[in-house]
């Protein structure tokens, strides 16, 4: 009996230093950091968008090597306020440590996203933020110098009368807001050559219906330039299936494979490109160095690149514009 006892006694040793030695590894291994839980609820999940695929996609790979476990969340529209709200009040049952959002409004999710925060939930703001300051970090481009890069471009293509109309995406939402603002600066005194302003509700259809009513409008339209992605396609194929890229040059904000055939083809003349998947990473980074008590930034400029036929194929802007291309050779390489 007593020599069981000693096998057993034995084996409970050999047990126990193998389950700290396991202890200290995984603990070595991961920094001795929880596992944190985030929500992310971006404007849409669109796989023809570039934008919202690159951000996320940082979003998901900082949240690997930040030892995150991050859910995303998102309305089936871009413009679709009521369908975020109703998520972001479905994240906040679930109580995670951080929320992270790009909200639709301005102003229409201030009091649930206060809530949050009332919870002990922390706010992340990424692209676009609302009228109250309730986040801890706010990670998004410029867009008012992305606008002024647009603008002074714009301006140095034009004839002094040409007519301009700009095509955005969400009427009060703060990236259309700010980027037309920027856009005005950039033209200088050609913004008086702005003949309308109209809202697309981030459609690649309405942006399309939108720009041939404007063409047909004003007959001597010189410029349509679109504030994002959708605005900015969707005008450029209308332009294009109207035969009239000889007449109208379209600028725009954002990048896709669609946005890069259709500079190739001579329709788009500048494209200022947002640094989509450094926001995604960025925002899972600050937050996590948020929740884990360490310094971390309050306010993020994510940057942005203005793009046209003559640099788009040097090195950097390259990888902007094919951002997946680069991600498949960095995976093939193993880093």
């Amino acid at each position: 009996m007593r020599k069981y006892r000693k096998w057993i006694a034995a084996f409970l040793i050999i047990f126990i230093a193998s389950a700290a030695a396991g202890i200290i590894y995984y603990r070595n291994a991961t920094g001795g950091e929880r596992r944190l839980s985030m929500i992310y609820i971006p404007k849409v999940v669109d796989g023809t968008n570039d934008f919202w695929t690159s951000l996320i996609l940082g979003t998901q790979m900082a949240a690997k090597e930040f030892n995150t476990e991050i859910e995303i969340m998102a309305p089936e529209e871009e413009n679709d306020v009521e369908g975020q709200n109703r998520i972001l009040m479905e994240a906040m049952k679930k109580q995670p440590d951080a929320i992270l959002i790009s909200p639709s409004s301005f102003t229409e999710s201030d009091s649930l996203l206060q809530k949050a925060r009332d919870q002990g939930i922390r706010i992340t703001y990424i692209d676009s933020y609302t009228e109250q300051d309730i986040q801890d970090i706010t990670v998004a481009t410029d867009n008012v110098e992305a606008g002024r890069q647009l603008g002074k471009f714009a301006a140095s293509i034009l004839e002094p009368d040409d007519q301009i109309a700009v095509v955005a995406h969400v009427k009060g939402v703060s990236t259309a807001v700010e980027r037309e603002q920027g856009f005005r600066d950039g033209l200088g005194a050609m913004a008086d050559n702005i003949v309308d302003v109209v809202y697309c509700d981030s459609s690649y259809d309405k942006s399309f219906e939108l720009t041939s009513e404007l063409m047909k409008k004003y007959p001597d339209l010189k410029m349509v330039a679109g504030m994002n992605e959708y605005s900015s396609v969707g005008a450029a194929r209308a332009v294009k299936t109207a035969g009239a890229e000889g007449q109208i040059t379209v600028v725009g904000v954002d990048s896709s494979q669609e946005a890069v055939q259709l500079m190739e083809n001579g329709v788009f003349k500048g494209i200022v490109v947002q640094k989509a998947f450094k926001m995604g990473y960025l925002g899972v980074e600050e937050t996590a160095r948020l929740l884990r008590g360490q310094n971390y930034e309050t306010e993020i400029d994510s940057g942005c690149q203005l793009v046209t036929p003559e640099n788009m194929y040097s090195g950097e802007i390259e990888k902007l514009l094919f951002p997946f291309n680069t991600l498949n050779i960095l995976k093939k390489e193993g880093k």
